[in-house]
């Protein structure tokens, strides 16, 4: 078995760069992208980046761009295994990049979260040597579902999963124990600081790294610039640096670091080399505007979605 299969979000990104503050009820100078982009899809394009060649992705996408993200997808590499929704649009998160390159994300979940056990079939699982599940999905009821079906079929064919939190926001509303409850059983927990933070009540990054590990046997954090952590079986067992860069865009660093990082773990590397290879590609994403390794342009952006129904 080689393959990596991720389940997650495919989403529309726009992105947009502005170098002052917004400001409020007037125009703010900005540089606009479209890119295809989504946690899920994000870190799959990254694997394929970082040296693996045999990755899938399942995701919910609306009928109005699914062949535009089938076709990045798979000039990326990345074999999609794309569900077609004809009654929702396919989620666009708007990422307000400020000069910092902080951003702050707007998402309308469209599509992604409507994914459902009904989409998953154990089928996918052939050939698979490692499963991995975007957060995001743990966030609406018919995707958790889906994600824990997909948990369970990896947990019975006896293939190792890993998780990202994906969202503080979206933790909070959920809350960080139902969260913990509905992800027990992955091996791998890949929290940036702030969700490792917000799972622990607080905690700082090497305690909470080291509460996280209890309950999972291998916990990465990602501390940004800082680096990452890694810990097992509730101690912190080594820390890794990121390389130094000047940054663009922070959209879709912690994807790449999860896309580097499974790669890497599939090619045979321990937990500290790989989350060295990953602060590797996390430093490589913020050169780069959106989610995505630099590539060839996407294309045209899809067009708007329309409800589905009858037209004059």
């Amino acid at each position: 078995m080689s393959g990596l299969l991720v389940v997650g979000d495919v989403v529309t990104d726009v992105v947009a760069r502005h170098r002052t503050p917004l400001a409020p009820a007037t125009d703010t100078a900005a540089d606009i992208r479209t890119l295809p982009g989504g946690a899920g899809a994000n870190a799959a394009c990254w694997a394929v980046r970082s040296g693996w060649v045999d990755v899938r992705l399942l995701g919910r996408v609306g009928a109005e761009a699914a062949d535009w993200h089938e076709r990045a997808l798979r000039r990326a590499g990345v074999r999609p295994l794309l569900v077609r929704d004809a009654h929702a649009a396919t989620a666009t998160v708007i990422a307000l990049v400020d000069a910092s390159t902080e951003r702050t994300f707007l998402t309308d979940s469209g599509a992604a979260l409507r994914l459902s056990p009904a989409d998953w079939d154990d089928a996918f699982l052939d050939g698979v040597a490692h499963l991995h599940l975007s957060g995001y999905l743990f966030f609406a009821d018919a995707s958790r579902a889906a994600a824990l079906r997909a948990l369970r079929g990896a947990r019975e064919a006896g293939i190792p999963a890993s998780v990202d939190p994906a969202s503080t926001g979206f933790l909070e509303r959920l809350g960080g124990d139902r969260f913990l409850t509905a992800a027990r059983g992955a091996q791998a927990l890949l929290p940036n600081a702030d969700e490792a933070r917000l799972l622990t009540g607080g905690a700082e990054p090497a305690k909470a790294a080291e509460v996280l590990s209890r309950t999972f046997p291998l916990v990465v954090v990602t501390l940004g610039t800082a680096g990452a952590l890694v810990a097992e079986a509730g101690s912190v067992t080594g820390r890794v640096a990121a390389p130094a860069v000047r940054a663009v865009d922070s959209t879709g660093a912690g994807d790449a670091f999860t896309g580097a990082f499974l790669a890497a773990r599939l090619a045979g590397a321990d937990a500290m080399a790989a989350a060295a290879a990953g602060c590797r590609a996390g430093a490589e994403a913020v050169t780069v505007v959106g989610g995505r390794p630099a590539e060839a342009e996407p294309g045209p952006a899809p067009a708007p979605w329309e409800p589905p129904g009858d037209t004059l």
